[in-house]
């Protein structure tokens, strides 16, 4: 049995419930409790605020724990990176007024900055060589400088609209984050099979995320130019139709190629075009 720490509420809660999941894991989340067991897999899940969860995985209470980038790099725990999951992508930015006459990082001399990750701002302004004043605040920092505790801050971003809505521009990037797996140190050889069945199951699982099952139907004396389009993994498949010269080819395609593709089949002569989503996909 292997013991996977999630964040109990907010932005990677579900997402990393989701994964789960989608790996074919089964369990019974209650209202309130804190931890949950797998009924086909030997994996114990324990709810825990986020900012725990790197200290949790450090220390062996958990085996592995999800969590964001921006988490893992302000605590500074001794831990073993396993995965990217490419869900819960954000950035720490740095935010001005929406008046202030800023240029470029060397405004920020002399500053007051809150923040709710003060060692990461830290090694940020000592690496761009700037002299400011760091304001740790533990919860809405973007209303620091309307009461006039800080003149800028540096907090998570995803879409910007929460930092125009109280006023604020984004001025610089701190740092990019994501979700990501981690695993303690030294897990027994046993935990480290467990780890390595849930790594192939997420990626089978991220992999399908990124591609399309695409069938069309192609008169014979087109499918040569066709498949050429196709960025297949390794060739097309094409079965014979019940109408003469036709045939049905099957492919799939990269989600972020898709509609080029596509684009480029219909000019080819593809017709009844079908795309399906995949639920895994095992390289």
């Amino acid at each position: 049995m292997i013991r996977l720490a999630i964040q109990k509420s907010g932005r990677l809660s579900d997402d990393s419930l989701a994964l789960m999941r989608e790996c074919g894991i089964s369990f019974h989340q209650s209202a309130g409790k804190l931890k949950a067991e797998a009924s086909n897999f030997p994996i114990e899940f324990l709810f825990l605020r986020d900012d725990d969860i790197p200290q949790y995985v450090a220390n062996g209470t958990a085996d592995l724990g999800i969590v964001g980038e921006n988490v893992l790099v302000e605590n500074n725990e001794t831990v073993d990176w396993v995965e990217k999951l490419g869900f819960g992508k954000c950035r720490l930015a740095i935010a001005v007024t929406r008046d202030s006459a800023y240029e470029n990082v060397g405004d920020l001399n002399g500053m007051k900055i809150a923040t709710s990750y003060p060692q990461i701002l830290r090694n940020y302004l000592k690496r761009h060589n700037i002299k400011a004043h760091i304001h740790e605040i533990s919860g809405s920092v973007e209303i620091a400088p309307s009461i006039g505790l800080a003149q800028a801050i540096c907090d998570i971003v995803s879409s910007g609209s929460t930092l125009m809505s109280n006023g604020l521009k984004e001025v610089e990037t701190v740092m990019q984050s994501e979700s990501v797996l981690i695993a303690t140190p030294n897990l027994t050889q046993s935990k480290k099979n467990i780890l390595e069945q849930l790594r192939f199951r997420i990626q089978s699982v991220r992999k399908a995320q990124e591609y399309k099952y695409i069938l069309m139907n192609v008169p014979n004396h087109a499918i040569e130019r066709v498949s050429k389009i196709l960025p297949v993994l390794k060739s097309p498949t094409i079965l014979p139709l019940a109408l003469e010269g036709w045939s049905s080819l099957h492919s799939v395609v990269r989600e972020d190629e898709f509609w080029r593709v596509i684009s480029q089949l219909k000019e080819a002569g593809a017709e009844g075009i079908l795309v399906i989503p995949i639920e895994r996909m095992v390289a």
